[in-house]
Parts: structure tokens; sequence; C-alpha cells
């Protein structure tokens, strides 16, 4: 009986003992509970906390920012969100639908004077790029004009000054952009650096960079500007502009400087290597590429050969048995001759030499430049320029010598058609039949070697007299058919005239704005053809500016007329 009691007693024990461990656990269980349930509510309040300061750092940025933008633009708040599109156009003005004219128009932005943009990308997500972007390299601000309010809506049409700025590398298939009104100071300054060698070679750099500058309403810090000058393509870096980061250029008078590149181009042809009289310069040329020189005449030495005393030798001699070079000599402004466009060249196989004396009329002094093309093969070659005195004869030389002729008794051969001293005549007859031919060519008579007979030959449609290996080189470059850009086909004499004085698309250099340019065809003004003016000519002059003394604003082609009528200056 004690037995069954203790063991009841010690089952209750043990029974009331896990009830307790058990009610423990769960007091812990609800404790733990309630002390997460805290904690999250704690961090929903302190996200929601957090949430509301940046809302309300949002809100007060944009305030500023709104604020930054209507200070930026005088009192006019524009600021549009476009999808880009770019157009091929020169400088950087920019197409807005028309909507936005209207918009523009009710905020008065066109008393205010020229419109300028700012232009910056904006996340796909919609939200604009931050400054501290680790993209900010590949996702640029940068500024612009307009040109006319034709675009689509909600479209922005970028020139591809605007589009290679903002697009630095590949552009993404479609991009939105931020359009906002500011209103911009007119610059006084700018650095610039050229990413290539050879900006600075141009005659009139300066005159070519101003004519570029024309067709852009500003400039940013940071940004790349594209100048063309004929078939060249320079580009220079903006360093740095003043007053600010970011200016107008439209009417000012603004001072620049340019600075040369970091590091050479290596992949630009049109690099000019300085020549000095009488110290030759070797080379390698690949075939159809061209290696350029240049050397100066100065007035001294153009004296010299004006007077006849001496002459420029341009001597090229080819060290590569199986390779064929060229030689193509301009005179500055055409800074690099071509095979269509030169004023001097040689075809000559082996090596080749131009002797150029006060006879030239496109000689004098000044800057020239030496071509050395590769027509076959790759060849090594050394290129030199020397001055050489002309040959002196002393007076009556010729004369003597006429008259000593003369009195010798001579006798003409009939085979060579030289007078030879009729006591010899005989002997010289047997032996020049035996050994010498003419050649039967009308309008040749070159006394030939018999063993040279085959290898002497004419050009079937110039007649010109050649050996037979050079015949084949002389149809290349003389007689196969050159296709001018304008659609004229011609043979390459006819060519070189033709883009020297004829072609419309020919490079001159413009007597108003000193860059050089395509001519155009004739002026429409029948008073501009007179005068001689191309079609860019005439617009060109068009343009006016203040005479220096009276301060009227006259045309640029009226100015000399101007002067002569009204100041009676010759």
């Amino acid at each position: 009986m004690d037995f069954e009691l203790k063991r009841a007693r010690e089952k209750l024990e043990k029974e009331q003992k896990e009830r307790k461990e058990k009610a423990k656990l769960r007091l812990e269980r609800e404790r733990k509970a309630k002390q997460g349930a805290l904690r999250q509510q704690e961090a929903i309040e302190a996200v929601q906390r957090q949430r509301r300061i940046v809302a309300a750092e949002a809100e007060a940025k944009a305030d500023q920012l709104a604020e930054e933008n209507l200070l930026a633009g005088r009192g006019v708040k524009f600021s549009r969100i476009l999808e880009a599109m770019p157009y091929q156009g020169s400088g950087d003005k920019i197409k807005l639908p028309p909507s936005c004219f209207t918009e523009l128009s009710d905020e008065g932005a066109f008393d205010k004077g020229p419109l300028h943009f700012s232009l910056s990308l904006i996340h796909q997500e919609g939200g604009p790029l931050g400054a501290e972007s680790a993209d900010k390299e590949r996702f640029r601000t940068t500024h612009a004009g307009v040109l006319e309010f034709t675009a689509e809506e909600g479209f922005v049409a970028l020139p591809l000054h605007c589009w290679s700025n903002l697009f630095p590398a590949d552009a993404p298939s479609s991009a939105m952009v931020e359009v906002r009104y500011v209103w911009l100071s007119k610059g006084t300054y700018a650095k610039l650096q050229s990413v290539e060698y050879g900006f600075s070679y141009i005659p009139n750099h300066k005159a070519v960079l101003e004519t570029s500058l024309r067709q852009h309403a500003t400039l940013s810090q940071g940004d790349t500007l594209t100048v063309n000058h004929g078939v060249l393509t320079y580009h220079l870096r903006v360093l740095e502009l003043k007053p600010s980061s970011s200016i107008s250029v439209l009417e000012t008078d603004m001072e620049v400087d340019i600075i040369g590149p970091d590091s050479a181009v290596t992949t630009n042809e049109y690099v000019l290597k300085p020549l000095v009289f009488g110290k030759p310069e070797s080379g390698t040329v690949d075939e159809g590429r061209y290696m350029y020189y240049k050397f100066s005449l100065d007035d001294d030495t153009w004296k010299r050969i004006s007077s006849e005393d001496a002459k420029i030798v341009v001597n090229l001699d080819s060290q590569t048995q199986d390779g064929d070079i060229d030689l193509y000599v301009s005179r500055h402004p055409l800074l690099f001759p071509t095979l269509h466009q030169h004023m001097w060249s040689s075809h000559d196989m082996g090596s080749k030499a131009l002797i150029l004396g006060a006879e030239d009329q496109n000689l004098g002094s000044g800057t020239y430049t030496v071509a050395v093309y590769g027509f076959k093969g790759t060849s090594n070659y050394m290129v030199s320029v020397t001055v050489q005195d002309a040959p002196k004869h002393k007076p009556g030389q010729h004369a003597a010598s006429s008259s000593s002729v003369a009195e010798v008794d001579t006798v003409e051969c009939r085979n060579c058609r030289r007078y030879v001293p009729s006591r010899t005549i005989g002997l010289h007859e047997a032996y020049c039949s035996r050994h010498n031919i003419i050649c039967p060519h009308a309008g040749c008579g070159v006394v030939l070697r018999v063993e040279e007979r085959e290898s002497h030959v004419h050009c079937e449609k110039c007649s010109k007299a050649f050996q037979r290996a050079e015949m084949e080189k002389h149809m290349k470059v003389f007689h196969e058919p050159l296709h001018c850009p304008c659609g004229v086909v011609l043979e390459k004499e006819e060519m070189v005239q033709h883009q020297s004085s004829n072609c419309p698309m020919r490079l001159i250099t413009c007597r108003f704005c000193g860059d050089m340019v395509e001519a155009g065809t004739s002026a429409a003004d029948a008073r501009d053809r007179i005068r001689g003016l191309t079609e860019h000519e005439s617009l060109c002059g068009s343009r006016t500016a203040p005479c220096d003394s009276c301060g009227r604003s006259v045309m640029l082609k009226d100015m000399d007329i101007h002067q002569i009528a009204v100041h009676q200056k010759n």
C-alpha cells in the first residue's frame, strides 16, 4: 500500500514539474515574441522616419534646384524630358517640338536674348543622374542652342556635336534627355587642346576654328569640338573656359589658346615632317599611302631663285627594288597633295627629281609640302630638298660655238640626221646604218641603238615615248578613268585641271573667312559672278563688319567698294 502511494506521489511531482517547465518555456517564447515585435516595430518606424527624411531632403533639393533653374534662366522656368534622336547637322543647334516654342514664348524666353539649353541624360528609371554616379564619365551634361521647333512631340533632335559629347561610348537604343533653359554669359577666354597632331600646321588655323565656331552657340568645359578642314577632321578638347564652365560664343570677342596633344596619334597619316635644305630624310611608305614633308622658302632664297641664280631640286630615291613610289609637291594652303590635287609631280620609274625655278608661276616664298606616294608595294626611300646654283654662261660663249661649227665643213648623215665632218661622213654612215635607227613615230625622231628599238614604245593615246617597262604605269596613272566626287569622269591630267579650277567640290581658301571650303557652283548674284566669287564666297561675303574708318556696318564683299566710294581710299 505504501509502495503504491509513494509511486503515485512521484508521478504527480513529475507531472507538476513538467507543467512548470512548459509554462516557463511558454512564458519565455511570449517574452521573445514581444521583444521581436517591438524590434520590428522600431525598425518599421525607423524606415518610415528615414523615408520622411529622404522625402524632405528631395523636396528641399527640388525646391533648391527649381530656384537655381529660375536663377539660371533669369526668371524663365523651362524643363522637358524628351527622347533623344540624332540628326546630321553641324554645330550645336538642337531641334525641339513645337509645344516647346509655345511654352518658351509664354515664359518670355525670347525677350531674354539667344536661347541656350542644358542637356542632361536621365536614368532609365526616370531619376536624374547624381553627381556621385559611378558612370559620370559615360553620362555627361552639355549645352546647346536651338535651330528650329520642328521635331516630333516627345523627341529632341541632337546634332553630331551634342550626340558625341553626351555619348562618348556606344549610345543606347533609346535615351531620355532633360532639356533645361539656362542663361549663359558671353565667353572671354577658351583653352583648347588638339587631340591629333597637325592642326597647328594649318597656316590660318585660328580662322578655321573661328569658321567652325560660327555654327555653335555654346561651349562647355570637357566637351570635344570637331573642326573640319577640307578632307581632314580634327578634334579639340575644351580644357578651360572663362568666365564660367559653360559660355555663349554668340557675338563675342574671345581669346583662344590652342595647345598640342599629350601624345601622338599614330593612326593619322596627315602629319607634316620638316625637311631641312641639304639634309635627306629616309622613310617607308606602303602601297596606296602617303608620307608628307614640308619645307619653306624665305625671302632671301626666293630672291636668288627669282633672279635665276638658283633652283630648287626635290630628289626622291627609291631604295626598294620591287616597290615603286611617286612624288607630288604643292604650295600651301594646299597642305596635303594627292594624285588628283597637286602643283608638280613626277611618276618616273626609279629615282625622281623635280627642278623648280623662276619660270614656274606657282613658285614663290612660302611653305611647300612634299608627298611620297606608295604606288606599288612597300618601299624604302630617301627624300631631300636642295638649293642649287644655276649654271652660268659667259657672254658670247654660244655665239663662238655657233661660229666655230659653221666654219667646219660638215655634211648631214642620212640616217641619224646629225652633222658630221665631210672627211669622215662615209665611215660614219656605214657604222650608223648598222647600229642606229631613227624612231619612225611621227614627231619623235629619237636616234636609238638597234638593240633598244624593241624597248622604245609610244603611248597610243598621248603619243609620248617611254620604255616598254614604263608603259603599264603610264597607262594606269595618266589614262585610267578617274571619278570626281562631283560625278565627272576624266583622265589624270584633265582631272588635276578640273579639280583645281572647275570642280564645284574643289577646296579653296575663302577670301573672307580664311577657311578651306568647297567652292560650290557659280554665285547666284550676277555681280558676284563678275567679281569672280564662288558660291561659298558669295554667301560668306554677305556677312557685315564695321568699317575701320566710319564704323558703319558694311558687307565684307562690298568693303573695298565702300572704302573707294566713301573714303576715297585706293
